[in-house]
């Protein structure tokens, strides 16, 4: 963040400030203050921020925002709500900055092409990028407070959970283009439809700049069904001839991903250190963001190579001659089915799911679990294994389907024990299971059995 003053950031969000002092950083964790930093004392829904004030003040904080009048030895600005005034901050900080800002949603693979998008910008920009899963009312304000004069361009990951969310981030975020990736069923328990989770993706424009381009996936049929007025619309993908990004002549090699992208008649040859056709859309998306941003295709293609999958996304390991497929930071049916398809490119000695719950499908939870069963079955995966809930009309649905093994575990250790016992080398294991599954326990302890 740029060094800014107190009474200055009271006077960008209509504010009022009680003293002055120099802020070089924002915080809204107390522990994480450095001397220098503004803490915001926020309230969540199982604690209120302004308890911890003091002790932020202990730990340096230079000043405090707060929505309460509370006692602390210290410069401070009082708003009415300190999470609307934090997104008024970050919102009028950004104005700031006059370089490409590209958001982006999605209900699948958002993560990875924020990545990649970052990748391939980054081979000219220095480029800012979301941390993590940062992508909700809090994270998308603390990613655009970090912004400064070294960087010359950021990609803002937006989530959400209900509708009027993404329409909130992106109006605090104005991004200069958007790139909605896909969309899919997560979230189907609180947005009742497909039809909704679209509507609710597409308010990532409503704060777009004037004239900032769309970028859609052009083999999705919501999204080549969306209204989008006033915005020009670019298409990627790998099937549609209406792409003006288009993916042709895939060829898995072991960990590594060739194809071309065709556009304007040109043809541009791309690797990626990464498998699966899902990793083949969220490159040509990255491409196609960062060519039309103006970076050279060439240098755009470099970037992708430099990629690296982030957290728990699709992350390959070889231990003991064995292949390890790490994706449990999240799963969806479309997710699950890319996943499946990953697994089922391999070639050399058995394929083996573990897949665990799928969570927040409400509805449609318990046929999208039987069909991911039914998928596994259909590409010939050798062995299903399964942990949770719901998940046991998976691997019940991959039995009755004709897969030669298939196990139900309601306990992380048996599922450990069993696939330590039952893998040999050139296996491939896929681990696959939403975030709240903890399948990575069962990665733990599988690798601890392998030494």
């Amino acid at each position: 963040m740029q060094t800014l003053l107190l009474t200055e950031i009271a006077k960008g969000i209509n504010a009022e400030a009680f003293g002055e002092a120099q802020l070089s950083g924002i915080t809204i964790d107390s522990r994480a203050v450095t001397p220098g930093d503004l803490y915001i004392a926020i309230k969540g829904e199982n604690f209120d921020g302004h308890d911890f004030a003091e002790g932020a003040v202990k730990n340096g904080a230079a000043a405090v925002m707060c929505h309460k009048d509370i006692a602390v030895d210290c410069p401070k600005i009082i708003v009415d709500d300190t999470q609307q005034a934090f997104l008024s901050l970050a919102s009028w900080y950004r104005d700031k900055f006059s370089f490409p800002v590209i958001a982006l949603t999605g209900s699948v693979g958002k993560t990875t092409t924020k990545e990649m998008i970052c990748a391939a910008l980054s081979s000219e920009l220095n480029t800012l990028k979301t941390e993590g899963n940062l992508n909700n009312q809090i994270g998308v304000p603390r990613t655009l407070m970090r912004l400064d004069s070294s960087f010359e361009a950021a990609v803002v990951e937006m989530g959400m959970d209900n509708k009027g969310q993404i329409s909130v981030l992106s109006r605090c975020a104005k991004p200069t283009a958007a790139v909605i990736t896909n969309i899919g069923v997560s979230h189907m328990e609180n947005l009742g439809s497909r039809e909704g989770i679209l509507s609710a993706k597409l308010e990532i424009i409503e704060g777009l700049k004037e004239g900032a381009p769309v970028f859609l996936n052009g083999d999705d049929p919501y999204l080549m069904s969306a209204q989008i007025e006033d915005r020009p619309v670019i298409y990627y993908g790998i099937n549609n001839s209406v792409c003006k990004y288009k993916a042709e002549n895939i060829v898995p090699e072991g960990t590594v991903t060739s194809f071309d992208i065709r556009c304007d008649e040109k043809v541009y040859s791309v690797k990626i250190p990464t498998i699966g056709k899902h990793n083949v859309y969220n490159a040509v998306a990255a491409f196609a963001v960062a060519v039309e941003t103006g970076i050279a295709p060439e240098n755009a293609i470099r970037g992708l190579l430099d990629y690296e999958p982030s957290g728990m996304r699709q992350r390959i390991n070889n231990k003991g001659g064995v292949t390890f497929i790490e994706d449990c930071y999240n799963a969806s049916p479309d997710s699950v089915r890319a996943a499946i398809n990953t697994l089922a490119s391999f070639k050399t000695g058995r394929r083996i799911a573990v897949l665990g719950d799928m969570l927040e499908l409400g509805s449609v939870s318990d046929d999208a679990h039987r069909d991911s069963g039914m998928i596994a079955a259909k590409k010939g995966i050798d062995a299903v294994f399964t942990y949770g809930e719901k998940s046991v009309l998976t691997s019940m649905k991959a039995q009755e389907m004709g897969v030669g093994d298939t196990a139900h575990f309601t306990s992380q250790q048996a599922l450990a024990e069993k696939i330590s016992a039952y893998i040999n080398p050139d296996d491939v294991v896929l681990f696959k299971a939403s975030r709240g599954m903890k399948l990575e326990n069962v990665i733990e302890m599988v690798y601890k059995n392998l030494k």
